[in-house]
């Protein structure tokens, strides 16, 4: 049995949301391996590290997220935000030699790709939820994202 991206975002939050310092899940040869600590200024936060292990391999991540304290941008009256879906990595290009998706002042329209979200090597497209132009770009290329994290600021036309 494999764990789909969804039903791991989903054992995170609930662990995120418990007082439980540590989670483990092995289920017909996959290891998952949950654990709450670091230190860090931001009150109330403590980041999650996630590991993945398979009888074949290493563990997938086995290190702490890096957190920033940099507190979430919040869009003005004519814009909406575009937050992570996910917690993963950030990338604003397909590939690192093609050109951003958008940009600030690109028109976007609902359905267009913004960005792609990487974890555990499975790409997820995040597409615009509404039609205007990008006032404002998050996250940085390659950066680490955390679940319902603001992305982009989509003022209307």
């Amino acid at each position: 049995m494999t764990l789909s991206y969804s039903e791991v975002a989903d054992i995170v939050k609930i662990v995120d949301a418990s007082s439980c310092d540590e989670l483990v899940l092995e289920l017909e040869g996959t290891r998952l391996v949950i654990k709450r600590g670091g230190t860090i200024s931001a009150p109330a936060y403590q980041p999650t590290a996630l590991v993945l292990e398979t009888p074949q391999s290493t563990p997938v991540l086995a290190a702490e997220p890096v957190v920033t304290n940099i507190a979430a941008p919040v869009a003005d009256a004519s814009g909406a935000s575009i937050c992570s879906p996910m917690v993963g990595t950030f990338y604003a290009r397909p590939t690192p030699e093609d050109a951003p998706f958008v940009e600030v002042g690109t028109k976007v329209t609902v359905g267009m790709p913004l960005c792609i979200i990487e974890v555990m090597k499975l790409f997820t497209t995040i597409e615009s939820t509404k039609d205007g132009i990008v006032g404002a770009v998050l996250a940085q290329d390659g950066q680490l994202v955390d679940y319902d994290q603001p992305l982009f600021v989509i003022q209307s036309k």
